[in-house]
């Protein structure tokens, strides 16, 4: 465990937590870029094999709709501005980052929060779930998926508990510090404090490889669509019947 965490003695002299190995922090942006260089060069390999691309013209479908859009969009700015708040120190960057972060966070809390309230009342909570049939979909082309893909089903769920589990351990890390709420109170003690920096080092890395992998699917050449459809809303409806089995997802028409 010794590179993974790193320890401190306490005022009494005994060792305790306190915090991840930042230098994981590169381990993991190295793994990424191999994973995803290699993921990109067996594409293009592929690339004679795959079959012709959907038409984006004609009739369109709603995806998403414009409060989903924006929840997305806030959501994923908050996290990069986590990710970049949160990994400037360790890069050196000298920045007035811990004010910056720590609203980002509660902004973050507050979307997550609201997006699981709207997902559980007023949306198909049904068409996320990721069922045992899902795992065949990557391996048999005949097996279109309903509204969400296998992928992004997994993805899904991947970065909902990384980022609960950003969102609880900086939410108890945040009550340590001065704001404009309250003072610092040091009422967590050192062994249970540097737990809660171990959790949150280790699930932001999660969430930094979770981030640059998402970014790289939504901007893979047959993913665009997807990607066109969390801002503007639509796909059209040769893209639907292409990639989606419309007896599992039929969407109203586009405005």
């Amino acid at each position: 465990m010794g590179e993974i965490v790193r320890y401190k003695r306490d005022v009494w002299g005994e060792e305790v937590i306190l915090g991840v190995s930042w230098d994981l922090l590169w381990v993991v942006a190295v793994a990424v870029l191999v994973l995803l260089a290699a993921h990109a060069i067996i594409m293009a390999a592929l690339a004679n094999k795959k079959i012709e691309k959907a038409s984006s013209e004609g009739r369109r479908v709603l995806r998403h709709e414009t409060i989903d859009r924006l929840f997305h969009w806030v959501m994923a700015a908050s996290i990069l501005v986590l990710i970049a708040t949160g990994t400037a120190p360790i890069l050196g960057l000298r920045i007035a980052w811990l004010n910056i972060h720590w609203i980002a966070g509660l902004l973050l809390t507050f979307v997550v929060v609201f997006h699981i309230i709207r997902s559980l009342f007023w949306q198909d909570f049904k068409s996320m779930i990721l069922g045992p049939k899902d795992f065949g979909e990557p391996f048999d082309s005949s097996k279109k998926p309903g509204k969400y893909t296998f992928e992004q089903k997994g993805m899904h769920w991947a970065v909902t508990v990384v980022v609960l589990a950003v969102i609880v351990t900086g939410v108890l890390l945040f009550l340590q510090i001065d704001t404009p709420f309250w003072d610092r109170t040091n009422s967590m003690p050192e062994d249970q404090l540097g737990l809660m920096f171990l959790l949150h080092g280790l699930s932001t890395l999660a969430l930094i490889a979770l981030a640059a992998t998402h970014i790289y699917f939504a901007l893979r050449p047959e993913k665009l669509f997807y990607t066109r459809s969390m801002v503007s809303g639509w796909i059209s409806e040769d893209e639907m019947t292409a990639n989606h089995d419309t007896s599992l997802w039929s969407p109203k028409e586009a405005d």
